[in-house]
């Protein structure tokens, strides 16, 4: 299946049940739900998925359940985020061999490498596979830049094809598109710059609060690209608290609270995660609650 890395694809979270186990119940009405709301590829093991956390036998029973639940409806795309160039490699060469459609690539995990040495790993990855590629750049939580000189480096290669641009620098996305044209797709990897990256002519947004509001979030994305800025504004507005839910080291604790409002996920975390207490959790759940309250009606996005 192609990609063409565009619309909303959720970073989803990863259910567990009480006993720390993988929570495929659940996991599946989340993945119903969002290709219900229209979503165009479903990401698994990202930061929201508590990668760190799962066994490679976790990560394979998600890609094939996953690959089960969508029936070729939109790809799945799975997360490298490892310590090692060997052991990426051969979690990228497992997932291809398994189905997954394509790759999300962090630069390597608990060591500040050189620009050089980010630029051969991803190479080492991307010449070991035939998946179609975006790299992860979230220099504010991973603390490796990947510059606009790294990446005319970079796509060399004719399998690495996108970037989820997380430096919060909106104005990266017209800076890639000056660059790069239409050779580097370009996909929001920030929640609450969304809709300006968009406007700015982001191909897509790899969305989190997607998990708990996949319609919302679709809709906004839809009215964009179909020049309703107006009616996008309104629920975007209204969404920005939870969005800002994100930007958080918290964030997955946060999401999993709100999909328990909408009755899409569960408050499970892996340790050494654990649920919010106190006053924290008291005023994340008043920020979802308040947006329950006051969840907007859609328009009929899905025929834009």
């Amino acid at each position: 299946m192609e990609i063409k890395w565009q619309g909303v694809m959720p970073a989803v979270t990863t259910k567990f049940n009480e006993k720390d186990q993988l929570d495929l119940h659940m996991f599946e009405k989340n993945i119903r739900a969002q290709l219900s709301a229209g979503v165009s590829g479903i990401v698994l093991g990202g930061s929201l998925g508590e990668s760190s956390t799962l066994c490679n036998e976790e990560k394979e029973i998600l890609i094939k359940k996953s690959l089960e639940i969508v029936n070729e409806k939109v790809p799945i795309i799975i997360n490298i985020a490892e310590q090692s160039t060997k052991e990426a490699v051969k979690i990228a060469q497992r997932a291809e061999k398994i189905g997954a459609q394509g790759l999300m690539l962090l630069p390597p995990m608990r060591y500040k490498a050189t620009d050089h040495e980010t630029i051969v790993y991803f190479k080492e990855i991307a010449q070991n596979t035939s998946l179609p590629i975006m790299i992860y750049n979230n220099p504010v939580d991973y603390k490796i830049e990947v510059s606009l000189d790294m990446f005319e480096e970079l796509l060399k290669l004719d399998n690495i094809k996108a970037v989820k641009e997380s430096t919060r620098d909106i104005s990266n996305v017209t800076r890639i598109r000056n660059r790069f044209g239409e050779r580097l797709k370009i996909l929001c990897g920030v929640d609450t710059l969304a809709l300006e990256s968009l406007v700015a002519g982001a191909d897509g947004w790899v969305a989190g609060l997607v998990a708990a509001y996949p319609a919302e979030t679709v809709a906004i994305y839809k009215l964009v690209k179909s020049n309703r800025i107006e009616e996008a504004l309104q629920i975007y507005r209204w969404f920005m608290p939870l969005l800002e839910l994100d930007i958080s080291p918290q964030l997955v604790q946060n999401i999993k609270l709100a999909e328990v409002a909408t009755g899409l996920g569960t408050e499970n975390v892996r340790a050494p995660r654990l649920p919010l207490q106190g006053s924290e959790r008291k005023r994340v759940l008043n920020i979802i609650e308040h947006a329950m309250k006051t969840r907007p009606e859609l328009p009929d996005y899905k025929n834009l």
